[in-house]
């Protein structure tokens, strides 16, 4: 383990709350000697005496001063987060009480937790391995029901039974492989090379299946960015104030009012989208103007879905097909929504319905047919693998260790069909189980859990 993070045998202490003034605010300790620690300073019963998980009431006291009146909640070792002694006080939520008393804690004997050490000394304690660790951080930072559901699934063990599994089946074989080693004198085969073949193909199948999910997982976590593109009036900042409840973009009948890309988060169905209202798309010899088109053009390229939005009443079915052809050319997902139907022409309507059954017509400024908008967006994101409650790779980390077990079980199928020695053929099948053990924390170095946790927040 990394030095940075200090011994674990000694005793942590942080706030485990929100820094700032509040109703409470909770001081964690964790270590061998946290309860003899916050025993030495609590007026109450014997925190020394007492059963694990449960809460007592006192005072806590620098010498015959009264801090504050707090509840200590006590969890003994092995059956805490931690896994060591662990004991939880809850203050008024003082900045000045929450310093007094960890300062109190520190010259008793314990020492400022650095960020995510209760949850390294968790992972390090086998209370679960690396990718539930990591879930711990993505629980704390979901805001939307479809980013909660993946980190709670991840931190259940979800996605780490998975490896496990694939890395118990490869091991197997490769023991048997190994072994061989030891025996090519006699030439003895212990592992069949058509039930490795077929044993590869079949991980190669399940990896496959985590690789592709990583698109959904990575939306889920970190939104679904979407572009409002169109020409300048065609409602781009009406519907964005229409879908936000609020009036975030400035909207008026003045063609290029909004010149650079205004962006905001909104959740539909348990998904938080950020959507971008972009400059109108247009040709322009305003160079401020210009500047925001060639913005928006850049932010169309990195969407992950786009909604092509046109005025009925400004807009001819042959510039329709021209912008439909070049979104179909960029290979993004658009919808195409036709604005101010209210005012269209009927004619116009069924025409382009014929011409475009998917289209979408609406009212942004009457805000008429804007949860038949919201469904097709959602349609869009294809969020049935994930609520039949299928696994889905949302960290970077994960994804990485996932395409370099691909490519080493690719090199073992490879390796069988050009009959290569045992030899190679066991050091690619180390390969594989090495970045599956990645995942999971079986193969793990100090950088890689230096940069894991020190992203977590003090006191977690």
């Amino acid at each position: 383990m990394d030095s940075s993070f200090g011994a674990t045998s000694d005793t942590i202490v942080a706030l485990a709350t929100p820094q700032g003034v509040g109703a409470i605010a909770v001081v964690r300790l964790s270590g061998p000697l946290a309860i003899s620690l916050a025993n030495a300073v609590f007026h109450g019963k014997d925190l020394e005496k007492q059963k694990s998980h449960t809460i007592h009431f006192g005072t806590i006291r620098d010498g015959d001063q009264v801090i504050d009146e707090v509840l200590v909640s006590l969890f003994l070792a092995p059956t805490s987060f931690t896994k060591e002694n662990v004991v939880e006080i809850s203050t008024h939520g003082s900045s000045y009480i929450v310093n007094r008393l960890i300062k109190l804690m520190i010259r008793q004997g314990a020492r400022p937790a650095k960020p995510g050490e209760f949850t390294l000394r968790a992972f390090l304690n086998g209370q679960f391995d690396l990718a539930q660790a990591e879930a711990v951080a993505d629980l704390i930072h979901s805001d939307s029901e479809a980013s909660h559901q993946a980190a709670l699934h991840q931190m259940r063990g979800g996605f780490s039974g998975e490896i496990k599994l694939l890395r118990e089946q490869l091991i197997h074989f490769a023991s048997m492989i190994e072994l061989e080693l030891d025996f090519t004198e006699e030439d003895v085969e212990f592992a069949s090379r058509q039930d490795l073949r077929l044993l590869v193909e079949k991980l190669l199948r399940v990896v496959e299946q985590l690789i592709s999910s990583f698109d959904l997982g990575n939306v889920i976590k970190n939104g679904v960015p979407t572009v409002i593109a169109g020409k300048p009036n065609a409602g781009k900042s009406t519907l964005l104030n229409a879908l936000l409840n609020e009036e975030k973009a400035i909207v008026s009948d003045i063609a290029g009012t909004t010149r650079d890309f205004i962006e905001d988060e909104i959740n539909i169905g348990g998904v938080i989208f950020r959507f971008i209202d972009t400059a109108g798309l247009r040709e322009t010899t305003d160079t401020i103007e210009a500047i925001g088109v060639s913005r928006t053009q850049e932010k169309m390229k990195s969407a992950s879905l786009i909604l092509y939005l046109f005025d009925l009443g400004d807009t001819d079915m042959l510039e329709i097909n021209r912008d439909i052809n070049k979104l179909e050319n960029q290979g993004v997902p658009f919808l195409k929504v036709a604005n101010k139907v209210d005012k269209a022409n009927p004619q116009f309507i069924s025409e382009l319905k014929n011409s475009h059954p998917d289209t979408i017509f609406i009212s942004a400024g009457k805000k008429q047919h804007l949860d038949e908008l919201r469904n097709r967006i959602l349609e869009l994101v294809n969020l049935d693998k994930f609520r039949t409650g299928n696994t889905v790779v949302t960290n970077i980390r994960h994804y990485d260790s996932l395409v370099r077990t691909r490519q080493s079980l690719l090199d073992v199928l490879e390796g069988l069909d050009n009959e290569v020695t045992n030899d190679f053929l066991a050091m690619d099948i180390r390969r594989s189980l090495h970045y599956l053990g990645e995942i999971t924390g079986e193969i793990t170095t100090d950088d890689l859990l230096a940069n894991i946790f020190s992203k977590f927040c003090i006191g977690k």
